[in-house]
């Protein structure tokens, strides 16, 4: 069985490190889903400009079609995506059995911490309440599993791979 684990939650959290530490113990295939922006959306961004739903679906749909390759490929994945609302994970999920979604939870203060500290990204730290106001946390009845953020990356991964149970171990290297 493949499995495709969505990483996600609000700029800063820790999808990128979390992902990373993922892959580091799986061997499964990765995008960066922030890679999977078009120029514009950057540049939107860089800006100080929230995306709205017009900007984003294109994007989801991207990761979407990298879902959907790695599935008819046979491979387990991890991907990073803010997913913030159900609706966009709806999307991501839609004729993908294989998505789980791993939603990383922080307090807004550390978030904001983290946020600041950053070099180099695109995103400004102004952005993060947008993108806290527009959040829509991981129902019940979604796929997938919440996590704290809190600790070192490597914790992270190991406690949302065990909060999965054993359903990701089963195919390691897949």
């Amino acid at each position: 069985m493949t499995l495709t684990l969505v990483v996600m939650g609000v700029s800063g959290v820790g999808k990128s490190s979390v992902a990373e530490e993922l892959v580091a113990r799986t061997g499964w295939a990765f995008v960066e889903g922030d890679d999977l922006h078009t120029e514009a959306n950057r540049a939107k961004m860089s800006a100080g400009t929230p995306l709205d739903d017009e900007d984003r679906w294109p994007w989801l749909r991207r990761i979407a079609g990298w879902i959907g390759e790695q599935e008819a490929e046979g491979r387990s994945a991890v991907v990073t995506c803010s997913a913030l609302k159900r609706s966009y994970r709806d999307l991501l999920r839609e004729g993908h059995p294989s998505v789980r979604f791993v939603h990383l939870l922080a307090a807004p203060e550390l978030i904001q911490t983290r946020v600041d500290a950053r070099q180099g990204h695109y995103m400004p730290p102004s952005l993060l309440k947008s993108q806290l106001d527009s959040l829509e946390p991981l129902d019940p009845d979604e796929p997938g599993v919440r996590v704290d953020t809190t600790g070192p990356a490597a914790d992270v991964a190991e406690r949302a791979l065990d909060a999965l149970g054993g359903e990701e171990r089963t195919d390691r290297g897949g």
